[in-house]
C-alpha cells in the first residue's frame, strides 16, 4: 500500500497534495462537534437500520445464515459499503467502535462472493443468474465502486481482508469489461473514481487504466435510453465534448470526480480544458447559493441554465457531497480558492442541512422553500426522517464526516494551506503543530498559535466573500485578499485572521426567473432561511416581505439551534384577498409593519417542528 491515507490521494505532482486525515484534530466547534456526534450517533444509526431495512439479511440468506427474504433496492449492498468505508476512516482515526460488526460485515461478504469474484445480493437473490444483464439500471459497477472504496478506508487502518475481496471482483470486471471485453457501461458512475484509488493504493496501473477506458466509452449513447435519455446517465456526449452538466446530478458529479482523477494521475490524460468548462457552467448556472445541486425532481437532474426554483429543488444530499469530491479534486490539480470557498459552501449549507441536530434523522432532497399546508412526501418532506427506500445519503454522509479532516489542509514542498477553519490542532511539520482558536462560522476570528516557530509557511484561505479581511502575523500586518491565500510565513508563532462575516443580503442573477424580486441573508459561508416558528402566532410565511428600509443585523446566539441567529428590522405583512387573478393596479393586500424578526441558518430548519421555511424573501 502506498497512497497517503486520505479519500483521494494522487501519484503525480499537482498544485497541492492532499494530507494524512490524521494531521488535523478536530476539538469542539462545528466540524469537530459534527464529526463526534457523527461517531456515537450517525454511524450506529446506519448499522442499526441496514439490519431493520434488510442489507444484512440479504447476505446471511445467501451465506447460508438466514432464510429472510430479499428487501431494497438492487443497490442496497452500497449502504452497507459506505457504512462500512466510514468505520474505515474512523479506524485511521483511531476510534474502534463496533469491530464485532465489521468482522460480521466481512465475513458475510467474503462468503457470498463467487469463486470467480462476484459479489452481489440483488443479482444473487431476486435476480440470479442475470449477471451484467441491464448495466442501465442494475448499479452493479456502481456497488462494487462502493466496495473498494470501502476496502480502501479500511486498509489505510491496517486491515486488508476486505481488500483482497474488493480486488477479487475487480479482477473479473478486467474480464469482462477490459480491453477485448464488452463496451457497455454502467448507468451510474462511481466505480471509475475507485478504480483510479485502487491503482493508487496497489501501485496497479491497470485499474486507472480501465477507468480511463469506462470514460472513454460513455458518452456514445450506448445505454439504452428506456425513456430517460441518454443525458440521464451522462451517455449523451463524451465528457471532452460536453459543453454543460446535464441529467442525473449524483451521477454527472460522481462521474466528474473520477475524471478529475484521471486528470491529477495523468497531466496528459487530455480533460483538462473540459473539466474547467464543466466547473463554470455548473457553478455559474445550476447552483444553489446553498451549494445544492440539481434543480429537479424528475430524473434527480440538472435543469436549464438558470432554472433554480425554491420549492422544487432537488438539491439531493449526494449531489452536494459529489459535488464536494469533485472540487477537492479540482483544488489539488489547480490549488485555486475558489475550489475551497465551494467546498466550504456546501459543507455549510447543503450538506449540514441534512441531518437534524441529533444526526439520526435525515433529509434526501434539500429545498430552499417549505410552503404553509405543504404535503409531506418521501421525497419533498416536511421533515427528516430516520431512514429511506432508497438510503443512499444517510451512509453517504457517514462516510465524509468520518474522513472531513482530510479536506481541512493540503501541501506543498514549503507550504501547508489551510482551507477549512476549524478549532483544533494541525500539524505543520518537524513535530510543530498549529493550534486553532475559533468559533467559526459563528465567529469570523481566528488564531493559530505554534508551539514552535512554523517550519514552512502556512497559507490561509481569504474567502471569496471576506472583503476586508484582515490578518497579523506576530502582530505586523499582512495582505489578506478575498478569493486567494494570505502567507503566514515560516519562522512565525502567531497569526490572528479577522474575517467579516457580518449578514449581508444577495441577489441571484437576473436570469434565475424563480429568484426573481427576492434577498436572500447570507453571513459569512452560511445561508439563513425564515422559518414559520420565528413569525407570531398565525402568520402565513408567504405573506411576509422585505421593504425598502428593511435591515439586517447580527442576532442573539441560540443554545437550541448551536447557531448564531440573524434579525431583519422593517419587515412588512402583505395579507392578501382570495382572488388569484387581477388587473395589476387594483388594491389586492392588506399592508402593515412586522416587528423584528429573527432569521435561522438554513442548515438548522425543521430541528424544532415542521413548518413552512424560505430562504428567498420576496421584495415588496
Amino acid at each position: 500500500m502506498t497512497a497517503t491515507p486520505t479519500p483521494a490521494a494522487p501519484t503525480a505532482a499537482n498544485a497541492r497534495r492532499p494530507r494524512d486525515l490524521r494531521a488535523t484534530l478536530l476539538s469542539g466547534g462545528f466540524l469537530g462537534r459534527w464529526q463526534d456526534v457523527n461517531t456515537v450517533a450517525t454511524i450506529p444509526h446506519c448499522i442499526a437500520r441496514l439490519e431493520d431495512s434488510g442489507v444484512m439479511d440479504n447476505f446471511r440468506r445467501l451465506a447460508g445464515r438466514g432464510s429472510a427474504p430479499y428487501r431494497g433496492p438492487m443497490f442496497a449492498d452500497s449502504d452497507l459499503y459506505k457504512t462500512l468505508e466510514a468505520l474505515g476512516w474512523e479506524a485511521v482515526r483511531g476510534v474502534r467502535d463496533h469491530e464485532a460488526f465489521v468482522d460480521e460485515a466481512v465475513a458475510l461478504i467474503r462468503a457470498v462472493q463467487e469463486p470467480d469474484g462476484y459479489v452481489n445480493t440483488y443479482y444473487r437473490g431476486p435476480c440470479a443468474g442475470e449477471r451484467f444483464s441491464d448495466l442501465a439500471q442494475g448499479h452493479e459497477l456502481y456497488t462494487l465502486g462502493h466496495l473498494v472504496q470501502a476496502a480502501i478506508a479500511w486498509s489505510h487502518a491496517g486491515r486488508t481482508d476486505l481488500l483482497d475481496i474488493a480486488l477479487h471482483n475487480v479482477e473479473l470486471v478486467h474480464r469482462v469489461f477490459g480491453p477485448g471485453g464488452r463496451d457497455d457501461i454502467c448507468g451510474h458512475p462511481e466505480i471509475e473514481t475507485a478504480l483510479v484509488e485502487l491503482a493508487r493504493v496497489t501501485g496497479d496501473a491497470r485499474h486507472r487504466r480501465l477507468a480511463a477506458r469506462m470514460v472513454e466509452l460513455r458518452g456514445h449513447r450506448t445505454i439504452d435510453e428506456d425513456g430517460w435519455g441518454g443525458a440521464y446517465y451522462v451517455d449523451h456526449a463524451p465528457v471532452k465534448a460536453a459543453r454543460e452538466v446535464t441529467g442525473h446530478a449524483v451521477r454527472q458529479l460522481y462521474l466528474l470526480a473520477g475524471v478529475a482523477d484521471l486528470q491529477l494521475d495523468d497531466p496528459e490524460a487530455g480533460y483538462g480544458e473540459a473539466l474547467l468548462r464543466l466547473w463554470d457552467n455548473t457553478h455559474h448556472e445550476k447552483l444553489y447559493l446553498t451549494g445544492g445541486l440539481g434543480s429537479r425532481h424528475r430524473s434527480e437532474a440538472f435543469g436549464d441554465p438558470y432554472e433554480l426554483p425554491a420549492d422544487r429543488a432537488y438539491s439531493e444530499t449526494c449531489a452536494a457531497i459529489a459535488n464536494l469530491h469533485w472540487n477537492w479534486r479540482m483544488l489539488l490539480l489547480h490549488g485555486d480558492a475558489r475550489y475551497a470557498d465551494e467546498i466550504e459552501r456546501g459543507m455549510y449549507n447543503a450538506i449540514a442541512v441534512s441531518t437534524a441536530l441529533d444526526s439520526r434523522s435525515f433529509f434526501y432532497s434539500n429545498p430552499l422553500q417549505l410552503r404553509t399546508g405543504h404535503t409531506h412526501e418521501e421525497d419533498a418532506p416536511s421533515t427528516r426522517l430516520d431512514w429511506y427506500k432508497c438510503a443512499c445519503c444517510p451512509p453517504n454522509l457517514a462516510r465524509l464526516l468520518a474522513s472531513i479532516t482530510a479536506y481541512v489542509t493540503t501541501e506543498t514542498d514549503d507550504a501547508v494551506q489551510v482551507h477549512l477553519y476549524a478549532a483544533g490542532s494541525i500539524e505543520i511539520g518537524d513535530g510543530v503543530k498549529a493550534h486553532v482558536s475559533t468559533g467559526y462560522p459563528w465567529d469570523g476570528d481566528i488564531t493559530i498559535e505554534l508551539d514552535a516557530p512554523a517550519p514552512r509557511a502556512i497559507e490561509l484561505r481569504i474567502p471569496g466573500w471576506a472583503d476586508g479581511a484582515e490578518l497579523t502575523v506576530d502582530g505586523a500586518p499582512v495582505p489578506a485578499r478575498a478569493g486567494s491565500y494570505a502567507t503566514v510565513v515560516a519562522g512565525s508563532r502567531l497569526a490572528r485572521l479577522r474575517l467579516p462575516n457580518t449578514p449581508t443580503f444577495m441577489a441571484a442573477h437576473p436570469r434565475v426567473d424563480a429568484a426573481r424580486g427576492t434577498l436572500t441573508v447570507r453571513r459569512g459561508p452560511v445561508v439563513y432561511c425564515l422559518e414559520a416558528a420565528d413569525l407570531p402566532e398565525g402568520t402565513v410565511l408567504e405573506d411576509v416581505r422585505l421593504a425598502d428600509d428593511t435591515r439586517v443585523r447580527d442576532g442573539d446566539w441560540d443554545d437550541e439551534l448551536l447557531a448564531r441567529r440573524v434579525t431583519l428590522t422593517g419587515l412588512r405583512l402583505e395579507q392578501p384577498g382570495r382572488q388569484l387573478y387581477a388587473p395589476p393596479d387594483e388594491p389586492r393586500t392588506r399592508t402593515h409593519g412586522l416587528g423584528d424578526v429573527d432569521l435561522i441558518p438554513y442548515c438548522r430548519w425543521a430541528n424544532r417542528s415542521p413548518g413552512a421555511m424560505r430562504v428567498r424573501l420576496p421584495q415588496r
